[in-house]
C-alpha cells in the first residue's frame, strides 16, 4: 500500500513499524528519526531532533530545508557543504538527498519483514534515489538502502546520523573498528567572530581516539562523550581496508549500546562531529548539546564534492574521498543501525563480529559480551 504521512515535530513524515523498532522518515530530506527501540522492558530513542524542531520554532526561511528539518540519520549525495560548485552543478548542503521532498512509493508487511520504499528525482545532477527502509520482527535493527541510477561521474556519498547523549560528562563510550589514519579538521572547524569555538587542533593527527591534540595545548579523549561543553568539533577516521566495519557507542549505566555497521569499500571514512554548545549563531543558539554525530562516508571530511573530487591531502595518501558513479549501473549504499542490551561490566565495545546464523556479537574491552539479532548480511546482497 501507499504510505501516508503524519506530522511529527513540525514536519510530515512516514511511519514504518515491527514488533521491535517504531520509525519515522521526513517527507523533506528524508531523515529517518525520531526512532524508537524496544530493548526487553527499555524503550530507547538514540537520534537527536533538533531543539528548534522539539519546540516547534520557526527558523529563517532562507536557511536550507536540512535545518528546518533535522534529525536522526539520513543519505547525503553529495555530503558535505557544497559551497563551490563542482564542474557548473551547485548542490545544496549534503545533497538534495538531504533537502528535497520525497514521494512514498510503498509500504509492505509480510512474513515479518517491513519494507517502506521512497524515491526522489533528483535535478542538479539528473537521476534518481531510491530510498528502502527495512524492518524486521525481532531484530532491533534498521536495514536501509540506497540505490542510485541514471547518474555517471564523481559524486560523495554518505549517511549523517546524529544521536542525542544525556548531558551526563562522559556517558558514552565511543569506539571503532581499526582505521589507518585519524585526523582534525584541517582548518579551524568554528569562527569565534560569528560565535562559533572548536577546542581541538586543527590538523593534528591521532592513532588513538582516546589521545587527540587539543587546540588550547595537552590532550583530550574522545572515546568519552558528552565532553568538551562549550564547543562543536570534528575529525575524520580512514577506515582500515576490508569488508565490514563498525562504529558503537556503549551506555554502560543504562545497559545498552548503538551500533552502524557497513561497507568499507563503500563508505571509506567515518566523520565524527561532536557538537555540544559551541554554535551560538541562529539557529544553533548554543543549545545544540551533547550531540554526537557519526557519519559513514566517502568524502574529505563534511567540505563538498569540489574538495571530495579533486586532488586533497587525503587522496595524495591513497585514501578515498569519492566514488565514480556509472549511468548504466546502479550504485547502492546499504547500512545498518543497531542496538543491543549488555550485561553489567559491559564497558566499551571492542569487537563486532558478525556469526553465521544471523546475529552480531558484540565484545567488550572488560571480556564481557552480548549478542544482537542483526543480519550482517544485508550489506553484500
Amino acid at each position: 500500500m501507499r504510505p501516508s504521512l503524519e506530522t511529527l515535530h513540525g514536519q510530515p513524515s512516514y511511519s514504518i513499524r515491527s514488533d521491535a523498532v517504531e520509525a519515522h522518515v521526513t517527507q523533506t530530506a528524508g531523515m529517518l528519526g525520531p526512532v524508537t527501540f524496544t530493548l526487553g522492558k527499555k524503550k530507547v530513542s538514540p537520534f537527536s531532533v533538533a531543539p528548534w524542531a522539539l519546540n516547534g520554532e520557526t527558523i529563517e526561511k532562507g536557511l536550507p530545508p536540512l535545518l528546518h528539518a533535522l534529525r536522526g540519520d539520513f543519505f547525503c549525495l553529495p555530503f558535505g557543504g557544497n559551497e563551490t560548485p563542482y564542474r557548473g552543478e551547485k548542490h545544496p548542503p549534503h545533497g538534495e538527498t538531504a533537502n528535497s521532498r520525497w514521494s512514498g512509493r510503498k509500504l509492505t508487511s509480510r512474513d515479518g519483514i517491513h519494507e517502506l520504499h521512497l524515491h526522489l528525482r533528483t535535478k542538479v545532477r539528473a537521476g534518481t534515489v531510491d530510498k528502502y527502509l527495512q524492518l524486521r520482527d525481532g531484530h532491533s535493527a534498521i536495514y536501509q538502502r540506497h540505490v542510485v541510477n541514471g547518474m555517471s561521474g564523481i559524486n560523495a556519498p554518505g549517511h549523517h546520523a546524529m544521536l542525542k547523549l544525556p548531558d551526563t560528562a562522559g556517558c558514552g563510550r565511543i569506539s571503532t573498528s581499526g582505521f589507518q589514519h585519524g585526523q582534525v579538521l584541517p582548518f579551524p572547524f568554528e569562527d569565534p567572530e560569528i560565535g562559533g569555538y572548536h577546542a581541538l587542533k586543527p590538523d593534528a593527527s591521532f592513532r588513538s581516539l582516546r589521545k587527540v591534540s587539543l587546540l588550547s595545548g595537552g590532550t583530550t579523549d574522545l572515546s568519552s562523550y558528552p565532553a568538551r561543553k562549550g564547543f562543536d568539533d570534528l575529525a575524520l577516521l580512514v577506515n582500515k581496508p576490508g569488508d565490514f566495519a563498525w562504529t558503537a557507542v556503549t551506555f554502560p549505566k543504562d545497559g545498552y549500546v548503538y551500533f552502524a555497521l557497513k561497507d568499507p569499500r563503500v563508505l571509506s571514512n567515518t566523520v565524527l562531529w561532536m557538537s555540544n554548545a559551541g554554535r551560538h549563531y541562529h539557529p544553533w543558539n548554543g543549545r545544540h548539546v551533547s550531540v554526537l554525530g557519526i557519519e559513514d562516508v566517502t568524502a574529505y571530511y563534511h567540505i563538498g564534492l569540489a574538495e571530495s573530487a579533486r586532488v586533497n591531502p587525503l587522496s595524495k595518501r591513497g585514501f578515498a574521498t569519492n566514488v565514480r558513479l556509472r549511468k548504466d549501473r546502479p550504485f547502492t549504499v546499504r547500512y545498518i543501525i543497531g542496538m543491543a542490551t549488555i550485561p553489567n561490566g559491559f564497558d566499551i565495545v571492542k569487537k563486532i563480529q558478525p556469526t553465521k546464523d544471523g546475529q552480531v556479537r558484540l565484545l567488550a574491552q572488560s571480556g564481557k559480551g552480548a549478542m544482537a539479532n542483526v543480519d550482517a548480511s544485508f550489506l553484500y546482497e
